[in-house]
């Protein structure tokens, strides 16, 4: 590894799944404008490009958006740094820029513009500080890491303790910042970012496995459902069973496998949960993590089946929580907020 090198942050969409880290690649949209490495390397070139392509776009955000495309194109060198946060499986991909951009027509996710990476890890969020995920929840497509550059450089090469020395200054760093609007969509969305890092970390370091079955029961309790957790010797491979009726006689009774980790589940870890099922017997498996794909393709095809991940966990904690009792409350405080419900810019 370099010295001293530049660490990027770069953010994609939920939908695009695993394929940038199957494909070797990250990668920016702006569709209508075609192939971008066709525009001339300059920033007014950009911005003249990206008003005509997109004529309703406001004019605070087109320097900010023309300095993502010429910063993705004409900044980034061979041997960068790249740090991806995933919004599918909620995992900070760390890698190292190849130094090659291109366009790429036929992109399934119309991110047409990719920079080839040779990808050195992948890991929970848990495992980094809350102020360095803030970082790295920039609501810019392209952003510096600067803060804690060595935070995410230390993930990939243990040897890396201490402060690096701080970059040059970037002149147009003022230009790049987002407009109003586009700054309070951030903030709301960065809010809600902050409440799922915090529940689910206080549930990794809160609680062992089986006490995070006990608070799974509890919740389903919460949503109207009778629930007991089963035996630890003997759960074979079913953690809770809940069901709708007091005595628990009538289907459909559920049967819950429930994993306090934030690594990805796979199909095999469903599959025993599926060969517990009866006649009448639905499946339901919750983690804090994300599942992979064969797992996700699982589900789809059996309809028994139901996935929980971290995110969607989260949501049932908060649609829950005035529910909870008094000791949940408590390894969980929170406060209700406005934020406001803008459209995504």
């Amino acid at each position: 590894m370099a010295n001293n090198p530049t660490v990027w942050g770069v953010h994609m969409g939920a939908h695009v799944g695993d394929r940038p880290i199957d494909g070797g690649y990250v990668g920016i949209g702006w569709d209508k404008m075609g192939d971008l490495t066709q525009i001339a390397p300059d920033r007014e070139a950009f911005k003249a490009a990206l008003a005509v392509a997109y004529p309703d776009k406001k004019a605070g955000a087109i320097p900010v958006d023309a300095g993502s495309m010429f910063k993705f194109l004409h900044e980034i060198k061979a041997g960068d740094i790249v740090v991806y946060p995933s919004k599918a499986d909620r995992m900070v991909n760390i890698g190292r820029f190849k130094g090659s951009a291109e366009y790429v027509a036929n992109d399934p996710d119309d991110y047409l513009t990719h920079q080839h990476v040779e990808w050195l890890g992948h890991f929970p969020r848990n495992e980094f500080s809350q102020s360095a995920l803030n970082e790295i929840g920039s609501f810019l497509t392209m952003f510096r890491i600067k803060r804690h550059k060595t935070e995410f450089l230390g993930k990939i090469d243990p040897s890396i303790k201490t402060s690096l020395p701080s970059i040059a200054a970037d002149p147009y760093e003022a230009e790049d910042t987002t407009d109003d609007d586009t700054a309070t969509v951030a903030a709301s969305l960065q809010a809600e970012a902050n409440t799922s890092d915090f529940v689910i970390k206080r549930l990794m370091t809160e609680l062992t496995g089986h006490q995070f079955e006990d608070f799974m029961a509890h919740l389903l309790e919460c949503m109207g459902y009778t629930a007991r957790v089963t035996p630890k010797s003997s759960d074979g491979g079913v953690d809770v069973i809940a069901h709708m009726d007091a005595l628990g006689l009538q289907p459909p009774i559920i049967k819950v496998q429930c994993k306090r980790i934030t690594s990805p589940i796979g199909i095999a870890e469903v599959n025993q949960l599926l060969g517990t099922l009866g006649e009448g017997e639905f499946g339901l498996f919750v983690c804090l993590g994300s599942y992979t794909r064969p797992a996700i393709e699982l589900e789809r095809n059996r309809s028994k089946l139901r996935l929980i991940d971290g995110e969607q966990f989260v949501e049932m904690v908060l649609e829950n929580y005035g529910k909870l009792s008094p000791r949940y409350r408590t390894l969980l405080p929170l406060k209700q907020i406005y934020v406001p419900d803008l459209p995504k810019v």
